[in-house]
């Protein structure tokens, strides 16, 4: 399994093999939160621009450690991006044995400055035990602060713990809700997600045209597992005539979107009814 790191602005993709006892991975994301702010003191105005610059050459080359120093000197200075950076590479292993104890640390300094990113990727460490003890409610109280602050994924993962009873008492109209609200914002997982609900009539009565409009706007932005829901609706005949023809068509779209992936909780332990039909949320 894959714990994906992805840095918001540039988007370079790291990847960490992970032996854990769940569906997929909670993505860690970094992302600049405004504008570099110079030191004081220690670099000329203006100068920031070209310590970043050289830093992601130097991670780009895969220099982590000449990296880390060019980072340091950014984060030391406020630099949330660079904190970010920080993070993930001790996350990943990349300077040295896997450090999530020192990555939760730099994740701390930039929820510190209002990230959103960084408060998600505290989420995800509680909630999987990484450097840390397991803990939902913890876990629970980044992503609210997250999501507060207009992060769409960690809408979904409330969106999840509330649907499966992880951390709270099980709640499908409150997994409705944060599911709508990311799904409002385009989060394909969330809209995924929502036609499952309604194609099983959780929290809501069972509704196939629902189902089927939320797959479809989920396709719509590559989630695969939305596309190969959309092939069992066609195959069964819920909600539409049934037609293998289609039905085919759309598994086949899945596949080559990255397939259906168990029930597509996203790092989020799956629920009692693992491997049943439909797919939940997948997605990169």
């Amino acid at each position: 399994m894959w714990f994906k790191l992805i840095s918001g602005m540039r988007r370079w993709f790291l990847a960490l093999a992970l032996t854990l006892a769940v569906a997929g991975a909670l993505p860690l994301r970094a992302q600049t939160s405004g504008a570099l702010q110079p030191p004081d003191g220690t670099m000329a105005p203006g100068s920031n621009n070209s310590v970043m610059a050289r830093a992601m050459e130097e991670f780009k080359a895969k220099d982590y450690a000449a990296a880390l120093k060019s980072f340091r000197l950014l984060a030391d200075a406020g630099n949330v991006e660079a904190m970010m950076y920080i993070a993930l590479m001790n996350a990943a292993g990349k300077l040295g044995p896997v450090n999530y104890w020192e990555a939760l640390a730099w994740f701390r300094k930039a929820a510190a400055t209002g990230d959103d990113t960084a408060m998600c990727n505290i989420g995800i460490l509680y909630f999987q035990g990484l450097g840390v003890p397991q803990r939902y409610e913890e876990a629970r109280k980044w992503f609210e602060n997250s999501a507060s602050a207009g992060n769409t994924q960690a809408m979904f993962n409330l969106g999840v713990m509330s649907r499966d009873g992880l951390g709270a008492q099980q709640n499908y109209g409150e997994a409705m809700k944060w599911f709508r609200k990311a799904a409002e914002a385009d989060n394909a997982l969330a809209m995924n997600s929502m036609g499952v609900m309604y194609q099983k009539g959780q929290g809501v009565p069972a509704d196939y045209d629902a189902a089927l409009k939320w797959y479809r706007r989920a396709a719509e932005l590559g989630n695969g597992a939305a596309m190969s829901n959309i092939g069992v609706l066609y195959q069964e005949g819920l909600g539409v005539k049934a037609d293998q023809a289609e039905a085919a068509k759309w598994f086949a779209k899945a596949t080559g979107a990255g397939g259906e992936t168990n029930n597509g909780l996203q790092g989020v332990p799956p629920s009692a009814d693992r491997g049943a039909r439909p797919a939940d949320a997948t997605g990169p």
